[in-house]
C-alpha cells in the first residue's frame, strides 16, 4: 500500500465539504470499522485468496445523505482499516464504486487475473466513485475497475447495496456494529446452494 493516500488523492480535482474530521472522530471511526470487520471475520472464516467487497458512503459516516459529503479523510480511514487486515490474512478486498460508475468495483489486478475479471477503464473521484474507492484506487498496488464480481462476503456501511456483488446465497451477519458514524452497518457472508430433497446430507 502506498505510504501516502492523502498526497495522491489530492490531485484528484473534487468537489467536497472542507470540513475535517478530528482525530478523536476518526479513531471513533477506525475502531468501529476494525471492530465489525473482525466480528464478521470471525464468523465467515474465509480462506486466502477469497473476494471481501466493501460498499462505503463517507456522507453517510459524516451523518449526510448518500452521495452529498464525499470526504476524503473519513474514505481514506476506512480503507486503511479494512486493507491493512484484509491484506495481512490474504483476503482480497473489492472496493465498490457508487452508482454514478454503475457500482464498479476497484481491485488489485492480481484479483482481477485470478477470477478472471473482465477489466472496465475508468478512475474514480471523490464525486464520481465516493472517497472509499477513490482512496482504494491509491492504495492498491496494481488497481483496476471491473463491473461485476461474486464475493465470498462483504460490509455495507451506509446503504450502498452490496448485494449485486455478492455470491448467491447471501446470508446476513450480525455484530455489535450496527453503525459507523450515522451510517448503517449490514455484514454478509455466502454459502454454498443446498440441492437435493429430504434425503440429501450437506456438509457443514
Amino acid at each position: 500500500m502506498k505510504n501516502d493516500l492523502s498526497e495522491k488523492i489530492s490531485n484528484i480535482p473534487a468537489g467536497v465539504s472542507d470540513i475535517q474530521e478530528t482525530a478523536a472522530e476518526l479513531q471513533e471511526i477506525t475502531v468501529s470499522v476494525k471492530t465489525a470487520l473482525v466480528e464478521l471475520l470471525n464468523v465467515v472464516k474465509m480462506e486466502k485468496g477469497q473476494i471481501f467487497v466493501v460498499g462505503c458512503s463517507s456522507s453517510e459516516i459524516a451523518a449526510h445523505r448518500i452521495g452529498s459529503f464525499s470526504s476524503r479523510e473519513i474514505g481514506e480511514t476506512v480503507f486503511r482499516t479494512i486493507h491493512e487486515e484484509l491484506q495481512a490474512r490474504g483476503i482480497y478486498l473489492a472496493a465498490q464504486c457508487c452508482e454514478h460508475l454503475n457500482r464498479c468495483l476497484i481491485v488489485e489486478k492480481s484479483c482481477a487475473e485470478d477470477y478472471r475479471l473482465e477489466q472496465v477503464n475508468v478512475v474514480p473521484q471523490l464525486k464520481a466513485g465516493g472517497s472509499f474507492a477513490t482512496a482504494a484506487y491509491a492504495g492498491f498496488s496494481h488497481p483496476v475497475a471491473v463491473e461485476h464480481i461474486q464475493a465470498h462476503a462483504g460490509i455495507d456501511i451506509g446503504d450502498t447495496l452490496i448485494g449485486m456483488h455478492l455470491r448467491p446465497v447471501a446470508v446476513p451477519v450480525r455484530t455489535s456494529v450496527r453503525k459507523i458514524g450515522g451510517a448503517n452497518v449490514v455484514c454478509a457472508r455466502t454459502r454454498l446452494k443446498y440441492i437435493g430433497g429430504e434425503r440429501a446430507r450437506y456438509d457443514s
